[in-house]
């Protein structure tokens, strides 16, 4: 494959949605500025900070290829979606606003795009705490490439922030859903994945700090918005997959939640309905018996 550096450089443009975040906000500017590719534009929308975010942004007041935006407080979608609508390139990638990019995420990433039925390409990860100490965590999920509908319905595999996109999926599928204050990459996906395929590199272009402060903590609104999606996809395109298939995305839904909740709260009977709800939606999920297990012996 021929590297597109070696050929004209499209735009790719850099959406950062920010709230709050000043301290971690100037070096996720600088590792995006930081890139091999050359040609890119950065907008950092700031959607309501309180804290000094506008003072942090004042050193990249003479870099024309950063634009700062500043917003009432409307929450993520809004402001990403703004971040959307500024952008000018004909490839789109993001940021948070507390995370890096490793300086050749575009060198390596933007290549994949030659197949032009791929309208998505993301990457592996690695972390950070928030001191910036690397972080060992095991990969969640497997990874997929091309068609991913199938797989994707199941689990959201794709690490927002290593996502880049093409502007003929917005084009296409439409933008992030404003009536959803989370889980909107998978809504995003899933929408994405009826027209394009998706590319994965194993490499890790994004770095993704974990620490206290992020909204990802919040696992019940979590599970909440992810039901709302699984059924707005599933009403959207009432035939693209099999019943079968339909059922078993629910039994993990359920699953899920009840795990994640046993996790974190230490209780059993509201998780217990839950896994009881998963298996009777489909009484052959592996996943689900197995958790069952875990919880009825206190192993979670």
């Amino acid at each position: 494959m021929q590297n597109m550096k070696d050929k004209h450089e499209p735009l790719v443009s850099v959406v950062i949605a920010t709230f709050n975040m000043s301290q971690y906000l100037p070096g996720a500017v600088n590792s995006v500025l930081a890139q091999s590719w050359q040609n890119l534009e950065v907008i950092v929308v700031d959607d309501g900070s309180s804290d000094n975010t506008a003072g942090s942004m004042k050193r990249f007041g003479n870099d024309s290829r950063v634009r700062y935006i500043q917003t009432e407080n409307r929450g993520q979608p809004k402001a990403k979606n703004r971040g959307l609508a500024e952008a000018g390139g004909e490839y789109i990638a993001f940021c948070d606003a507390d995370d890096l990019w490793h300086p050749s995420k575009l060198i390596v990433q933007m290549p994949l795009f030659e197949n032009p039925k791929v309208g998505v390409v993301y990457s592996e990860v690695s972390y950070i705490d928030q001191y910036g100490a690397d972080v060992s965590k095991p990969q969640p999920y497997p990874r997929y490439s091309g068609i991913v509908t199938k797989k994707l319905v199941i689990k959201n595999f794709v690490p927002f922030g290593t996502a880049i996109i093409r502007r003929a999926c917005i084009d296409k599928n439409g933008v992030f859903d404003e009536n959803l204050p989370m889980g909107i990459d998978w809504d995003l996906w899933l929408r994405y994945s009826i027209d394009w395929q998706f590319q994965y590199t194993p490499e890790q272009t994004y770095i993704y700090r974990i620490w206290s402060g992020q909204m990802s903590k919040n696992y019940r609104s979590r599970y909440d918005n992810a039901f709302l999606i699984l059924n707005k996809f599933l009403n959207l395109y009432p035939d693209t997959l099999p019943n079968t298939l339909i059922a078993r995305a629910w039994a993990d839904m359920y699953v899920s939640r009840g795990m994640a909740i046993a996790c974190a709260e230490r209780t059993f009977s509201e998780p217990l309905k839950d896994i009881l709800t998963g298996l009777r939606w489909d009484s052959t999920y592996w996943p689900a018996w197995r958790s069952l297990a875990k919880l009825m012996l206190r192993r979670v």
